[in-house]
Order: C-alpha cells, then sequence, then structure tokens
C-alpha cells in the first residue's frame, strides 16, 4: 500500500521532478555538440518526461509507466485546455522518437531535426512550469 507524502516531502519531489527535467535540458545541448543526435533526442525526451511527473506528482496523479504518464498528461490538463493540444502533440512525437531511436534498427537523427526539437521541448517545459506555478 502506497504511504501519504506529507506536503513538504511533496513539494521537494516537484521542485526535484522539475529541476531534472531543466538539467537534462542543459545536457542535451552537450550532446548535440557532441554530435550524438539520436542520445540528444532521448534526453530531450526525458528532459520532458521529468516535468511532466513534477506536474502529475503536484496534481496527486498517479501513473505507473511513460505511456501513461501521457495518457494522465492528456487527461487532466489537454482535455480541459489546461496544457494546449500543440503541446500535446509535440510530447507525443518526442515520445515516440524517442522508442523509434532506442528500440529501431537504422533510426538516426540530425542536427536540423535537434534544432527544431530543443525549442519546442523548451516550451513545453516551461508550460509545465507555468501550470505549476498555479496553485
Amino acid at each position: 500500500m502506497k504511504q501519504a507524502i506529507d506536503e513538504e516531502s511533496l513539494k521537494a519531489l516537484v521542485n526535484y521532478r522539475l529541476n531534472r527535467a531543466k538539467e537534462t535540458l542543459i545536457e542535451v545541448q552537450v550532446i548535440v555538440e557532441s554530435g550524438y543526435y539520436t542520445t540528444a533526442v532521448n534526453r530531450l525526451y526525458y528532459a520532458c518526461y521529468y516535468a511532466v511527473l513534477a506536474l502529475l506528482i503536484k496534481n496527486n496523479i498517479n501513473a505507473q509507466t511513460h505511456s501513461g504518464a501521457r495518457q494522465m498528461l492528456g487527461l487532466h490538463f489537454v482535455s480541459n485546455n489546461k496544457l494546449s493540444k500543440d503541446h500535446a502533440r509535440f510530447y507525443a512525437q518526442i515520445f515516440n522518437d524517442r522508442i523509434s531511436g532506442d528500440y529501431d534498427d537504422f533510426v538516426f537523427f540530425d542536427k536540423p531535426t535537434l534544432d527544431e526539437l530543443i525549442p519546442k521541448a523548451k516550451d513545453f517545459i516551461a508550460a509545465i512550469e507555468d501550470l505549476l506555478k498555479e496553485n
């Protein structure tokens, strides 16, 4: 049985996840500069995922899997227009790109792709951060 978490611990966990998102965005820049574009897509996804986890945790929404986190984001934040459909589409795209890059053969990403994805990821994480500030 899952134990209830006190307010201070909840806030610390939310801040930790959001900080991991921002830290991972910084990692992406270093990875791109090194030319490891597929790895950069993986880390870009995780930056977004950590931000989503922060939002779900803050709102006491449980997700056991990556797909579950995506589903809960849609159910609790996109369907009621708290988060835009464009953000949801981006998150679905980066989710699928990460899976493809990690598991499919002969999948390669390039710098122009990362140059397009990075600003979208930053915008996505900023939108999540705005939602975290709301309550």
